[in-house]
């Protein structure tokens, strides 16, 4: 059983999720923002589905899903 809390599913966590998981690896081209919009969030969602793995790819998927619900 884990005892950490779950992350919410806010583009902002999300984001930021990306850069800690798939910084180095994936979005090596790109600089985190301290507080990203949705638009700020999507941009990176290309990269992650190119340049990183299948996690990186449910990640983006996510990252969309959440910037629709925040319109």
């Amino acid at each position: 059983m884990s005892t950490k809390p779950a992350e919410p599913d806010d583009v902002a966590s999300l984001y930021r999720r990306a850069f800690e998981t798939f910084g180095a690896s994936a979005l090596w081209s790109s600089r985190p923002v301290r507080d990203p919009t949705p638009a700020d969030a999507l941009a990176i969602t290309h990269s992650l589905r190119v340049e990183g793995n299948l996690q990186a790819r449910r990640l983006a998927e996510q990252i969309e899903r959440a910037c629709r619900a925040a319109l």
